[in-house]
Order: structure tokens, then C-alpha cells, then sequence
């Protein structure tokens, strides 16, 4: 059966956004959420610049994770749900619960006004930090979504945690209260890809940081990426393939590469058009120097040098996945970044 509307939570993230683009370029009718509608003139016009000529199958509602209000009237005649929305927030923060509770909780508000809704599939937007973080480091090993992150272990973050706990409470929602509604996780890696409007947000952060010279250095850390194109694209898949209820997928690209490879790639391709590109390394016992003194550095210690590995078979079974290289998700958002006037120039 193929579903012909979908409610997308937090519509304006970077995810949210091309999932949006993709549905309504195959032709399906799309609510999505906002925190106010104040947003939707805003989201409207960044879909617009991105491509959409008519936006009459999309409306808005305003809802809130960490509110009940709303989130009835958005799943109200919806036969699936991406809920996508969640904090996005990388590193130390001051309070944990500020990121895991309106990824938790928000979860859990939205599966239970969609299984009220009588909504046939959910299909929830988690992480590889779900799966990847907080082990000890395992060179050898490939992770796949018999796995699980471990919130206490090393290495995990607070957006680790949210991602993680919220994942969780999810398939315990399923398990205990669901009634007919079916689940899907989606876990991509580093996300990369072009930006829509001026949000930075994903791992293209970390591409606008090296295009600005804006960090001491290089780390010694690696990133599994996988384009944001294909993380939509696994999402639409995802809400009528044949097998997928019920399923976890990692959602990854090529093998990991490190920050000074991400680098290098954008030095080879971009050339002249990235005059202010970083160009020094720091050294691991630097870092962990630093972290004695800094609360920014602390989260960094036990990844560096751990290149996690991701298993992408399962979606490529199920869901048709196919990844681009990580090289074309890297240049186009460095070329989305320069062109919208993101980076210095």
C-alpha cells in the first residue's frame, strides 16, 4: 500500500528538509511540524529556493517535543509518520536532560498520538551513536543493528544518550503499548550534504569549521558519512518496504575517514575557492593535555583514532539503499556552503 500522506516532524531541520523535498517530488501530501508557525513562511521559502514550484500539498501545525499540545491535530488523517525531530546537540552541554528529555519524551508523544491517530507505520530518524558509541576501541570490528550503545560507556556524549534512550524507549513503546502501529529506525552516520538556507546543522558543520579555519587543528578523528540524499531517500523507502516493520537500519557510506582526510578532499577539489582552509593537525597528547583543563576536549579523549565501521547491508537489502561516495557528499556541501555565503570567502 502506498501512503499518500505523511506527517514529518520539525520541518525545518536539515534531514526533516529533504525528506520534505523527496515526498513531495514523488508526489505525496506532507504535514509537517513546527515549534510556531511563525517558521512556516521561512521553511516555505527554503523549499522553494530548493526546488519545490507549487506548495499546495504541504501544510504545517505547530508542535512542541516536550508539550502534548498539538501533535493530535498533526498525525489527524496521516497513514505514516517520520518523526525526525530531535536536539541536536554534539559534545558537552551544561545539563544532559536539556537534550535527552525532548528526545525521549518527544518520542514517546508522538507514538502515542499516532497510534491514537490509527497510523499504520512510524518510522523514527536514531543514530549510529545508538549503536556505536560508548565501546571500548575494537579495530576490527564492524557494527550492525544487532548493536547497541552502551549510555554509560566511553565516548558517549549527551546527544548520544538522547539518541539512544529515545531509540529505546521507542522499541519498549512498541513492545508494550503499540496496538497495530509499526516502527522503523533509521541510524545514519555523519550526515553530510548540501544545505537548505542558512541553517547549518548535521556534520556540515564540521566542513563549514575547515573551510573557515576555524579550529586549532585537525584531531585525530574519523567519521563514517553517509549524504543526506540518501538518508531521505532510505526514509521514503522506509515507510512501505516490504520488511521493513519492525527493523532497524544503519544508513552509512564509505568506510570512515578522518578530519584531516575531510581536509585534503577539500583542498584537492575545491582549490582557490577555499583560500582560508585549515591546515594543522594537534596531536592526540595535546588533546588529552587539554582535556585535564578543558570540558570541550574531555568528550573528545576516547575517540581519537577510533574508526568506527558501519555495516550498511541490511538497508541495501530492504530499502534499495544506495550510498554516493563520501567525496561528492563532502564537495557538495563545501560548494553549498561557499555558494549561500556560509564560510569566509
Amino acid at each position: 500500500m502506498s501512503a499518500q500522506r505523511v506527517l514529518v516532524t520539525g520541518g525545518s531541520g536539515f534531514i526533516a528538509g529533504h525528506c520534505i523535498l523527496q515526498l513531495l517530488g514523488r508526489g505525496y501530501s506532507v504535514r509537517t511540524t513546527v515549534r510556531s508557525l511563525e517558521r512556516e513562511a521561512v521553511v516555505r521559502s527554503v523549499l522553494a529556493a530548493a526546488g519545490v514550484s507549487d506548495g499546495a500539498d504541504l501544510s504545517f501545525v505547530a508542535a512542541d517535543l516536550l508539550s502534548d499540545a498539538g501533535w493530535p491535530e498533526a498525525v489527524a488523517g496521516c497513514d505514516v509518520v517520520l518523526h525526525i525531530a530531535s536536539p541536536v546537540a554534539p559534545g558537552g552541554v551544561k545539563d544532559e536532560n536539556d537534550v535527552i528529555l525532548p528526545a525521549r519524551d518527544g518520542t514517546l508523544r508522538v507514538l502515542r498520538a499516532a497510534r491514537d491517530a490509527g497510523v499504520r507505520r512510524l518510522v523514527l530518524t536514531s543514530s549510529f551513536h545508538s549503536v556505536a558509541w560508548g565501546h571500548p576501541h575494537d579495530r576490527g570490528r564492524t557494527f550492525t543493528e544487532a548493536d547497541w550503545g552502551v549510555v554509560d560507556g566511553p565516548g558517549m556524549d549527551a546527544y548520544g544518550k538522547s539518541k539512544t534512550l529515545a531509540e529505546r524507549a521507542a522499541w519498549d513503546f512498541v513492545a508494550a503499548q503499540a496496538g497495530a502501529l509499526e516502527l522503523t529506525t533509521i541510524l545514519p552516520t555523519a550526515v553530510m550534504g548540501p544545505v537548505m538556507g542558512p541553517q547549518i546543522s548535521g556534520s556540515n558543520g564540521l566542513v563549514q569549521r575547515i573551510l573557515d579555519g576555524a579550529l586549532p587543528g585537525y584531531l585525530n578523528l574519523f567519521f563514517p558519512i553517509v549524504d543526506v540524499r540518501d538518508v531521505a531517500a532510505a526514509h521514503v523507502a522506509a515507510l512501505d518496504a516490504e520488511g521493513a516493520a519492525g527493523e532497524r537500519f544503519l544508513v552509512s557510506g564509505d568506510p570512515a575517514i578522518s578530519m584531516k582526510q575531510v581536509g585534503e578532499i577539500l583542498r584537492e577539489r575545491l582549490g582557490d575557492a577555499a583560500p582560508h582552509l585549515l591546515t594543522r593537525s594537534i596531536p592526540d597528547f595535546v588533546v588529552r593535555f587539554g582535556a585535564l583543563f578543558s570540558a570541550e576536549f574531555r568528550p573528545v579523549v576516547p575517540n581519537l583514532g577510533h574508526a568506527r565501521q558501519a555495516s550498511n547491508a541490511k538497508a541495501r537489502r530492504v530499502l534499495g539503499f544506495e550510498p554516493r561516495p563520501a567525496e561528492e557528499s563532502i564537495v557538495d556541501t563545501a560548494r553549498s556552503l561557499i555558494a549561500q555565503r556560509l564560510v569566509r570567502s
